[in-house]
């Protein structure tokens, strides 16, 4: 009674643990690369950011302070695709493409 309970507890575990994985690929597969911020902007207004509570900086001050200002769109957030798209975050704020 004992392995036929391990055998069916084994087998619902391996089917959770590959629904579990299958999910993640699901979301890395939804990542996309962007040729330039005019194509990443038909997608997503607002940019990419890589986690969520980002502002936008917009440049800095007389003393080195950097100066935040709020955009017109909210931004996507998506680290996977943040990261496929890092080189145009051209002010390195941790959000691509902003406007």
């Amino acid at each position: 009674m004992k392995k036929s309970l391990k055998i069916v507890m084994t087998g619902v575990l391996s089917i959770s643990l590959l629904s579990a994985t299958s999910g993640q690929s699901d979301a890395a597969t939804k990542a996309k690369t962007f040729k330039n911020c005019t194509e990443m902007q038909k997608t997503y207004k607002g940019g990419v950011s890589k986690k969520k509570g980002l502002k936008n900086r917009t440049g800095y001050d007389k003393n080195g302070k950097a100066i935040y200002k709020k955009t017109k769109y909210a931004q996507h957030v998506s680290l996977a695709t943040y990261n496929l798209n890092k080189s145009k975050d051209r002010d390195k704020d941790g959000i691509a493409c902003e406007r």
